[in-house]
């Protein structure tokens, strides 16, 4: 691996620091100490920082030269919903709240990167470094933007990572197209008629008619939706009654639906809004049907790909860029991709060996209670971030449209 050297010197001090905001956990739009530790980083190495878009998301500034191109790098720093297992000295500090996804690395990797960039500045134009708040479910991305980060920093181009445990230290995954799915979820609450159990005829059983609309859903994904574009309904929360005897008024449906396009994604809310209606019709029954979209799917832009493949290559060999199966589950750079040119890639977080024992085999995958980021990435992560802002500011400037 090519590594930077003097990024290699720093990595013990921004371990520090990955390690204390993994200590500190803070949910999506909560992440005031983390926005305050990732600041005063910045800010100590000569790095002008802007504060508040989509909340608590922090942008640092790196100029050079004369030239007025610029090109994004974005990093996550929420924690998520959950009670950490882990019982080494930077385990959570509070109950409920774990950094069991890497963002805390990812923002260390970026760091890393910001003060390379600061003290060496082997480039002409501008770098921001985005800190972006809420990816876990709150939209952080789309409301920075709303807030007019692109407005306030115009930048040509937007890339992101993320670390892959199971995935080797030194290897990265991409491709051009879809890298991750959108998110959407459904509510649906079916309005029968109460009855005893023991005189159905009575009464409108919500109940069958939820068992039949699951079925029926799955014809959406089977024969309504083209083969070879893939989505995923799944209904994963049924309620209704609160007794053995007695038919209830209703019953709730919830679930997700998954895409890697938005044309399947509109197809599929239509189609189950349409099962959803009809099939209670069929049985005297009716609904009020909610579908929610939370992120849209991350699709990379083909020429920007290209760019971080070769990129990428020159750090950690061709050979050791990996074509990445795209996951169902989903991400909210979607957002930024949406708006402007770019490319999400993933980092190989290793095999889990990093990790203290007792806490099971294998990599422990993200949103794993016993999940820690692999520190061995930071120098990597650093130095393509380095590299990627560097050969884009240097490639000859992208034509417009």
């Amino acid at each position: 691996m090519n590594l930077i050297e003097p990024i290699l010197a720093d990595v013990a001090a921004v371990a520090a620091i990955r390690r204390d905001i993994h200590a500190h956990p803070e949910l999506c739009f909560e992440e005031e100490r983390t926005a305050d530790v990732i600041a005063k980083a910045l800010t100590d190495w000569g790095i002008p920082v802007h504060r508040g878009l989509g909340k608590t998301g922090v942008v640092g500034i790196v100029r050079n030269g004369s030239s007025a191109r610029a090109v994004g790098l974005r990093a996550d720093i929420d924690a998520l919903p959950m009670t950490e297992h882990n019982t080494f000295e930077h385990a959570s500090k509070h109950a409920g709240k774990m950094h069991a996804c890497g963002h805390d690395g990812h923002t260390a990797m970026l760091l890393a990167a910001a003060k390379h960039l600061s003290k060496h500045r082997n480039f002409d134009g501008t770098v921001y470094l985005v800190f972006q708040p809420a990816e876990e479910g709150g939209g952080g991305a789309r409301e920075m933007i709303k807030d007019g980060l692109f407005e306030k920093f115009a930048m040509e181009a937007m890339f992101g990572a993320h670390n892959w445990p199971g995935m080797k230290v030194g290897q990265f995954g991409v491709n051009p197209g879809a890298m991750m799915a959108s998110s959407n979820e459904f509510t649906i609450t079916i309005r029968g008629k109460g009855s005893h159990a023991a005189m159905p005829h009575l009464g409108i059983d919500p109940v069958p008619v939820a068992a039949q609309m699951v079925m029926a859903f799955q014809t959406i994904v089977t024969r309504n939706r083209k083969p070879i574009d893939p989505g995923v309904i799944s209904v994963t929360m049924i309620h209704g009654g609160e007794a053995v005897n007695v038919v209830p008024d209703s019953c709730q449906m919830r679930g997700t639906v998954r895409t890697f396009s938005m044309e399947t994604l509109e197809l599929i809310e239509q189609r189950m809004q349409q099962v959803a209606e009809h099939t209670c019709a069929a049985f005297g029954a009716s609904c009020e049907f909610e579908f929610k979209r939370n992120y849209p799917p991350t699709v990379n832009h083909a020429a920007e790909t290209a760019f971080v493949q070769r990129v990428l290559g020159q750090v950690v060999g061709a050979e050791n860029v990996l074509p990445f199966e795209p996951t169902m589950g989903a991400e909210d750079f979607s957002f930024f991709l949406q708006a402007k040119p770019g490319c999400y890639f993933t980092i190989g977080n290793g095999d889990g060996a990093h990790r203290d024992g007792g806490h099971g085999l294998g990599p422990c995958m993200l949103h794993n209670p016993s999940y820690d980021f692999n520190d061995e990435l930071i120098p990597l992560g650093a130095t393509a971030w380095v590299r990627i802002a560097e050969e884009w500011l240097r490639k000859p400037q992208p034509a417009a449209g």
